[in-house]
């Protein structure tokens, strides 16, 4: 699995880094995107969908669990799973029919459901820096 540590100094950065993550997508890809509350996981998900041509608004989707997006390059499938207390609550809302539908499916705080998380994952965490708006970002792939 290789490893690579970007550091956002500012929004810009990171509107630059989900604009290179976008480019490389394909259909079926799965991104995991964890680290602490504010750390920049809604901005980076939504840098990558800036990158995907999305024109529709992107809001977390936390009530919700999944937002779909289909305007871009790719449909996009946004899931924040913050809230789900038990993963059998993404199955019965298709989370297995989101992984083949032929987009990319980007997962809010994937790390409170690593288990049912797809073999070739992409896993990014979002660190704070040491300034204010610094943010560590690490990319597994």
């Amino acid at each position: 699995m290789e490893e690579k540590t970007y550091l956002l100094k500012n929004t810009k950065d990171t509107l630059s880094l989900g604009k290179r993550i976008a480019k490389g997508l394909e259909p079926g890809a799965v991104i995991a995107l964890t680290g602490p509350l504010g750390a920049g996981k809604t901005t980076l998900a939504q840098a990558i969908a800036r990158g995907l041509c999305v024109t529709e608004r992107m809001a977390s989707p936390t009530f919700t669990i999944v937002q779909e997006y289909r305007s871009g390059r790719l449909p996009l499938f946004h899931f924040d799973v913050y809230r789900v207390s038990d993963p059998d609550e993404l199955f019965e809302i298709g989370f297995d029919e989101y992984l083949h539908a032929g987009g990319v499916c980007l997962v809010e705080w994937a790390d409170l459901i690593e288990d049912v998380m797809p073999e070739g994952t992409v896993w990014i965490r979002l660190e704070y820096g040491e300034a204010e708006d610094e943010r560590v970002c690490t990319v597994k792939c």
